[in-house]
C-alpha cells in the first residue's frame, strides 16, 4: 500500500464530493473541479473522509501490485491537491528583474514587457486570475494546482534568468546562482 494512501483525506465543512463511475468531483468555496479516474483505483467517502484504494480486480499478475501501488499514491495526491484548491486555492509569485523590464494585469490578460520589439500579451486560462501588486511582481492564483503552476511556468519561458547578468523572470523562492563572466 502507498504510505500516503494509509491516511484519509479529510473532507473540511463547505467542501462537497461526488464520485461518479469514472471520474470525481470536488465543489468549494473557490470552485469546482473535476478529475477523471484510473481502473487502477477505487475511491470510497465515508464519514467526511476519502480513501483512495486499490482496485484488486484490475490485478492480473503479481507483478501488477507495484503498478497499483503508485496509481493509489498518484490518485491520492491529485485528491488531496483538489480539495486543498476549492478550500484554499494555490499561488505561485513570480519576479522580474532586469532595467525597463515590468508585468502589467488588465482584467485576464497580462501585458509583459520584458525586452522584446514589442509587449507579450498573455491571456490567463478559466479559473485563473493573474495580478500585478508591483510593477515588477506578478501573482498566479487559482483552485487548480496544475493550471496554476502550468500558466507561471508559461509566463516564465517569454524570459528566463540570465545567469551571467541575473535578468529575467523567476519564481519569488527560486535561487539563481550567477557565474562569473569571461575575463578580458
Amino acid at each position: 500500500m502507498s504510505k500516503l494512501a494509509k491516511r484519509p483525506i479529510i473532507v473540511p465543512a463547505g467542501v462537497s464530493v461526488q464520485i461518479q463511475s469514472d471520474a470525481i468531483m470536488v465543489k468549494g468555496p473557490k470552485g469546482t473541479l473535476s478529475q477523471k479516474l484510473s481502473p487502477y483505483v477505487q475511491i470510497e467517502i465515508e464519514d467526511n473522509k476519502i480513501w483512495v484504494k486499490q482496485n484488486e480486480e484490475m490485478l492480473i499478475r503479481k507483478s501488477m501490485k507495484r503498478v497499483l501501488k503508485m496509481f493509489q499514491g498518484t490518485y491520492w495526491s491529485l485528491i488531496k491537491n483538489m480539495v486543498v484548491g476549492v478550500t484554499n486555492g494555490f499561488e505561485k509569485q513570480l519576479e522580474i528583474i532586469g532595467v525597463g523590464y515590468r508585468a502589467q494585469a488588465q482584467g485576464n490578460k497580462l501585458t509583459l514587457q520584458v525586452g522584446y520589439t514589442h509587449p507579450v500579451v498573455l491571456e490567463a486560462p478559466a479559473g485563473i486570475t493573474v495580478e500585478t501588486p508591483a510593477p515588477n511582481i506578478v501573482v498566479v492564483k487559482g483552485p487548480d494546482k496544475q493550471k496554476v503552476g502550468q500558466f507561471a511556468a508559461q509566463i516564465r519561458s517569454y524570459r528566463e534568468v540570465n545567469v551571467y547578468t541575473g535578468k529575467g523572470i523567476k519564481y519569488k523562492d527560486e535561487v539563481v546562482r550567477k557565474k562569473e563572466g569571461k575575463k578580458a
